[in-house]
């Protein structure tokens, strides 16, 4: 297991007065003496011998550094050169500096953020921030480095993620100011210097009468079987691309049987399956509950029969991990559907059609979606699954796709 900041911090020397060694994972571990000191060493091998790494004394170097200077110098072995003899390439600057600084801030961030977001962001940093500012004081960069790194990313094309790096970087500043290892935070200062994403018209979701068409061209589809079946399943459950793509077989759950009384006698009602996927997987982060109908089951079903012993439902290659992020919408490009429909777009088209059908309240369509309502005062204090009303709808919801598609295979697997 991983250490924590508090088993560090209350790591005391052993009793017999031999070398404690607390392990962190990858070869980092924490060495306490019998005089107390504590001091971060890196166990690894070059050149086919066993070497020891010095890198830092705690508290003075906190854990998230030394996790930063286990990677750094992982990366060094990677290129060939021994860490021993290239420590000045390894160092962090200090714990004023910007990676030292942004690596604590990160950590601080990881119990509350979803696992993926987590990772994404500290990739950010790692390939377009640290190899600029990484090692420079936090007070000794300006508005201009930052803007430097900025353009880099936005000579890529990719405005959205310039946006979101200069949020991130801003928030390290943040964080900087408040533990007293920063005065200024330059990255609120350009704003305004940033290119502007230019407004796309979106054409990303399907009109009710074209569904019909879409699912029928979907049946054809002469890509992978499991591709084509975990769209038409994204299209039944409504749910969002990463939410299909991360599904594993031990989230789907049966109810227990239920009961209720016809003509004075108790009748068992059907079970009712459903998929349950935890709080850390939801960009509500809130669990969710989704009922999963008959045209689903038969879904899964298939889905299995392609997945075998992986523990995720659409697998990828090798079933060790899960199909990658573009799978699906490469797919839908295939049917030529480029630039008119996206994966999301199922969720605004189910989410007309039901509105649309005055048959389903709309706080049962905004749960179904998975939404956060605006009102957080509102949000906050009702908790209500609408659960009943859900099942109901969704079941409605399925049936709708089958008759708009009388050719659908799970259909006719009824």
């Amino acid at each position: 297991m991983p250490l924590t900041d508090i088993q560090c911090r209350n790591a005391k020397p052993k009793a017999d007065g031999t070398l404690l060694k607390l392990a962190d994972g990858g070869g980092l571990f924490l060495a306490v003496t019998p005089a107390g000191g504590k001091y971060w060493r890196i166990n690894y091998r070059f050149e086919g011998k066993q070497k020891l790494l010095s890198v830092g004394e705690y508290p003075d170097t906190a854990l998230a550094v030394a996790r930063g200077l286990l990677d750094v110098n992982k990366k060094l072995l990677k290129a060939g050169k021994d860490p021993a003899l290239h420590q000045g390439e390894a160092a962090t600057g200090g714990p004023d500096a910007f990676e030292t600084v942004a690596r604590e801030w990160l950590e601080a961030q990881k119990p509350s953020w979803v696992p993926e977001h987590w990772q994404r962001v500290l990739s950010r940093f790692e390939n377009d921030v640290f190899p600029s500012i990484g090692k420079m004081r936090m007070r000794d960069i300006g508005a201009p480095k930052v803007l430097e790194i900025l353009r880099e990313v936005e000579k890529r094309g990719a405005l959205d993620v310039t946006k979101r790096i200069r949020q991130s970087i801003g928030a390290v500043f943040r964080f900087g100011i408040a533990t007293g290892r920063a005065d200024t935070n330059p990255a609120a200062d350009l704003v305004d210097a940033l290119k502007v994403r230019p407004k796309v018209k979106h054409m990303a979701a399907l009109d009710a009468d074209d569904i019909g068409d879409f699912l029928s061209e979907l049946q054809g589809y002469d890509g992978e079987r499991q591709t084509r079946l975990a769209i038409e399943l994204t299209f039944h459950t409504l749910l969002r691309t990463n939410e299909i793509r991360f599904g594993k077989w031990s989230e789907i759950k049966e109810s227990p049987a239920q009961y209720e009384q016809k003509n004075g006698q108790w009748v068992e009602l059907p079970a009712q399956s459903f998929w349950l996927i935890s709080a850390d997987r939801m960009k509500m982060s809130r669990d969710h509950k989704v009922p999963l109908t008959p045209q689903s089951k038969r879904l899964l079903a298939e889905l299995k029969t392609i997945a075998g012993d992986s523990d995720w439902i659409v697998p990828g290659v090798g079933g060790e991990k899960p199909i990658s992020q573009n799978t699906m919408i490469f797919a839908l490009y295939r049917l030529g559907y480029h630039s008119r429909l996206t994966i999301h777009g199922f969720r605004s088209t189910g989410s007309t059609v039901l509105n649309e059908s005055g048959l389903w309240s709309p706080d049962a369509i905004e749960r179904q979606l998975a939404h956060v309502h605006g009102d957080k005062v509102r949000s906050a204090y009702n908790r209500s699954e609408y659960w009943a009303e859900r099942v109901k709808m969704m079941h409605w919801w399925s049936d709708y796709l089958t008759a708009k598609n009388p050719n659908d295979l799970t259909a006719l697997l009824a």
